[in-house]
This record gives C-alpha cells, sequence and structure tokens, in this order.
C-alpha cells in the first residue's frame, strides 16, 4: 500500500469512527432511546402512584365503613357514662367485629384497649385525637408499627337519635397494610420489568428509522465524494417526494450543470491549446528564413553605417527571442496536451548540472557546491533546462555572488535531491513569490524581460516550463527569500536510482 492508499484508508477509518462516535445514527437512536426511557419513566411513575392512591383509598374506605359499622352496632346498647370495665367490653367487642384488629376506646380520661398486649395507645397522637374530637366523621393517620406501615383509623361515636350528636366516646382501630405495600411494590416491579423490553423496542424502531433516513444520506455523500474526487458523472437515484428527494434532486441538478460547464470548458481549453500549437507550428517556418535573414545581417554587420548595424543587431537578437517564445509555446502545449515522456537514465548530477553551467559558458559567473556520487534517474535533457533557467534567472535579476548547491535530504516520504540556486540580489517584490511560476508573469513590469528562460531574452515561460519539468520527475520547485538577501530557489527530486520503482 502506498502513501496515498494509506492516507485515503486512515482519512476513511477516521470518517467511520466519528460517525460511530457521533454520528447522525448515533443520535437518532439515543434520542429516540432518551425519549421512551422518558415517557417510560413518567407513564411508571404516573401509574404507580394512581395505583398506590387507589389501593389505600380503598383500604382506608374498607377500614372506616368496618369500623363505624361495628362501633354503631355495639353502641346501641352501650350506657353511658361507661366505666372502665365496661369500656374494656365495648372495645372488644368492636375488635371482634372488625377482624380482630386492635381496638382503642376513648372516653374523657378513660382508656380501653381490646388487645392489651398490643401496646398500640402510644399510636394515637394527639393530634389525631384532637381531629376526632372537633370533628364528626372518620379521621386516619398511616403510622409504622413494629417495622410494619399500619392505618389509625378515629371517629367519634354519635348518638343514634338522628341528630348526629357526638357521645364523648371515640373509638380508634388499626388497620394492617402490608397486603397493600406488597400489592404496590408488585405491581412497581412488573412495570419495572417491562421498561427493558421497551428500551430494545425503542432502539430498534430507532435503528429501522435511522437506516430508512440515513441510507439516502449515505448515498449523497457518497456521491459527493465521487463528485469532489472528479468523477462528474455520479449521480444519485431520486425516491419519494419528501425533503431527502428533493435534495438528491438538486444535487443531480447542480451535478449536471457542474458536468455541462466542465465539459464547455475543457472544450475551449482544447481549442485554446490547439490554437497555440497550430499557430506555433505555422510560425517556424518563416522564423526559421527570418533567422536565416538575421544571422547574414549580423555577420555583415561591422561592414554596415552604424545605425544600420544597430539595427541589424536588434533584428537578430528580437528574431532569437521571438524563435524562443515559438519553441518554449511548443514545450508548453505539449504539458498542457500531455503529450510529454520522461526519457530517464540514472547519472551523477553533478556532472549534469557542471554541463549545463559550462555550455553556456557560466562556470566562471557561478560558484559550485556540488556533492559528489549523487546519482538518480533523471531525464537529462529536462534537468539543463531547469538549471538553465533557474541559473540565468539568477544571473539575469539577481546580483553576485549566484551559488548553485547540489545535495541530498532524508524525510519521511524519502530520500530527495535538492538544488539550490541562491543570489544576493534585492529578491522577489512582495506578492511576487506565489505568482513567479505562472506563465507569463513579470516580477517586475517594469521590465521588458521576463524571469523566463536560459537565452537572456525572457519569454516569460521559463519558469512555468521549469516547474512542469519538476513535476514530470515526481518533484518541485521552492522559492524562498535568502538567509541576509537575494532569493533561493530549491529543486526537489525524488532520489532514485535504476530498478527502483516509483509508489
Amino acid at each position: 500500500m502506498n502513501r496515498t492508499d494509506r492516507g485515503r484508508h486512515g482519512a476513511a477509518s477516521t470518517r467511520r469512527s466519528r460517525r460511530l462516535v457521533g454520528g447522525l445514527r448515533t443520535r437518532l437512536v439515543a434520542t429516540f432511546v432518551a425519549v421512551a426511557l422518558i415517557s417510560a419513566v413518567t407513564a411508571t411513575a404516573l401509574a404507580y402512584r394512581e395505583a398506590r392512591t387507589a389501593i389505600l383509598q380503598r383500604t382506608q374506605n374498607a377500614a372506616v365503613n368496618d369500623l363505624r359499622e361495628r362501633a354503631t352496632a355495639v353502641a346501641a346498647d352501650f350506657d353511658l357514662p361507661p366505666d372502665q370495665q365496661s369500656l374494656s367490653r365495648f372495645a372488644a367487642k368492636v375488635s371482634e367485629g372488625v377482624g380482630v384488629r386492635p381496638v382503642v376506646a376513648r372516653y374523657q380520661d378513660l382508656v380501653a384497649v381490646s388487645d392489651s398486649l398490643a401496646g398500640t395507645e402510644d399510636l394515637i397522637t394527639i393530634d389525631l385525637r384532637t381531629a376526632v374530637r372537633a370533628g364528626d366523621g372518620a379521621r386516619f393517620q398511616r403510622v409504622v408499627w413494629r417495622g410494619e406501615p399500619y392505618l389509625v383509623v378515629g371517629m367519634p361515636v354519635t348518638y343514634a337519635d338522628g341528630d348526629r350528636r357526638t357521645s364523648g366516646l371515640e373509638v380508634f382501630a388499626l388497620a394492617d397494610l402490608r397486603a397493600e405495600r406488597d400489592d404496590t411494590a408488585a405491581l412497581l416491579d412488573s412495570v419495572r420489568a417491562g421498561t427493558v423490553p421497551v428500551m430494545l423496542l425503542a432502539a430498534a424502531l430507532a435503528l429501522l428509522a435511522a437506516g430508512t433516513v440515513l441510507r439516502p444520506v449515505r448515498k449523497l455523500g457518497r456521491a459527493t465524494r465521487e463528485l469532489a474526487a472528479g468523477d462528474l458523472g455520479s449521480r444519485v437515484a431520486v425516491t419519494g417526494h419528501d425533503e431527502l428527494a428533493d435534495l438528491a434532486r438538486t444535487f443531480n441538478e447542480t451535478a449536471d450543470a457542474l458536468q455541462a460547464s466542465d465539459a464547455e470548458l475543457r472544450g475551449q481549453e482544447a481549442k485554446a491549446r490547439r490554437f497555440v500549437a497550430d499557430v506555433s507550428h505555422e510560425l517556424r517556418t518563416p522564423l526559421a528564413a527570418m533567422t536565416m535573414v538575421a544571422t547574414v545581417l549580423e555577420e555583415d554587420a561591422d561592414q554596415l553605417p552604424p545605425d544600420a548595424a544597430r539595427a541589424a543587431r536588434t533584428v537578430g537578437a528580437e528574431t532569437a527571442r521571438l524563435c524562443r517564445l515559438v519553441e518554449d509555446l511548443m514545450e508548453i502545449s505539449r504539458f498542457d496536451a500531455k503529450a510529454v515522456r520522461l526519457n530517464g537514465a540514472e547519472m551523477d548530477l553533478a556532472d549534469t548540472v557542471r554541463a549545463s553551467l559550462a555550455l553556456r559558458g557560466w562556470t566562471d559567473r557561478v560558484r559550485t557546491h556540488l556533492r559528489e556520487g549523487v546519482r538518480a534517474v533523471v531525464d537529462r535533457r529536462r534537468v539543463d533546462v531547469i538549471v538553465a533557467n533557474l541559473v540565468g534567472n539568477a544571473l539575469r535579476h539577481g546580483a553576485p555572488p549566484v551559488t548553485v548547491t547540489l545535495g541530498t535530504t532524508l524525510a519521511t516520504d524519502g530520500e530527495w535531491v535538492t538544488l539550490e540556486v541562491a543570489d544576493q540580489g534585492p529578491g522577489l517584490p512582495p506578492g511576487a513569490r506565489e505568482r513567479v511560476f505562472d506563465r507569463f508573469y513579470k516580477a517586475d513590469a517594469a521590465r521588458t524581460r521576463g524571469a523566463a528562460d536560459d537565452s537572456g531574452q525572457g519569454s516569460g515561460l521559463g519558469t512555468a516550463i521549469a516547474l512542469e519539468n519538476a513535476r514530470l520527475h515526481g518533484g518541485t520547485i521552492d522559492v524562498a527569500d535568502g538567509p541576509q538577501r537575494g532569493a533561493v530557489f530549491t529543486l526537489r527530486l525524488p532520489l532514485r536510482r535504476s530498478g527502483e520503482g516509483t509508489e
């Protein structure tokens, strides 16, 4: 797996991890489960409260009715005022009629308990006695006796003459609430046990809903990535009439417009390339004739009058510049048409740089620091073009000394050859560094020659051709300011030797 594949695999893994951790599917499932949980808890709490209230209310009503009926029946044969013995018999008879519950009877200062061993008289609080004495109905209070829940019911005993007058006799009974407690606890357990299936069902429904919603979203995302990667024919199937269908339809319309614009631009670009190539080709024949005439004129310039000699030399120089411009246009057209091929062979790069400098007579004008023994597979002609352009620009637009340094560097992505060309001139003006490799760009608008080629006559295409040649080798050219002044152009090429493949 090469570096690009590893990078794509890592990016895909990162996207999958992000989708799993904080993706829309996770949020939808979490929302469904949270809503279901809140609903279940709320419904459980309400049901538990209502059921508990209903059960206790039923028990309270039964206890009150039983106590009222039994106390009224026993009080019909009861004489007032009672003594302690008769009050005790009254409490015992009432207790027998209400299911042998502990009963406490009170008349003024007399107190009688149906079961003297029960110890229930302390459960009757002052507040309950006051409420019973002040009212004409039943009063009750929940208490804990011997660690268990009970209900204390109290009421005054009235005369049977129909006036509902209180007789001063008060009766209290203790009702057991353990059965009701167990019923409500069983109800709560059953509801709590039903919460887990509800959560599982909510999660299943959430996954189903998320799949229904996210399936077209994933398809749209995949099509968007394909479109971003250059596949302008990527489209999304439109199904339904909802918002997602509208989004897919809009995406397809956008992709159609983009594909049409791209086709139109590519057609115009192809026409422009063909036009430049055709014009350059057609100019080569007349330029060849002009070059021969200009050469003859330059050779006889010394025999001509001064003005005619100067004109002849100017014609020769401009004709040479025009020939170079046509050759550069032909070369850049071949790069645009992707018709260039790398004729690589392993060679000593130090010897290649020295030969390029010597061919142009720059050996005495340039300082060299060339590391010996650096061998790599390169296209010698294209490396010569790069060196000639970088060194020629430094000599024309910089200031001496111009230094050429050859070396190697080891980076995380492999070993690289570096060729630095530095000068001591004024450097690049602000904003020129980003555009110095643009076609026909002039670093100084006041100059008539651009930083372009090795001929001394700038076409404005030299740095662009140099960069294309570097990229053809899998490398690049960087530009930066010098340590003190001037500009530094750095050619970086991968260090490959014979028998080594590219990644």
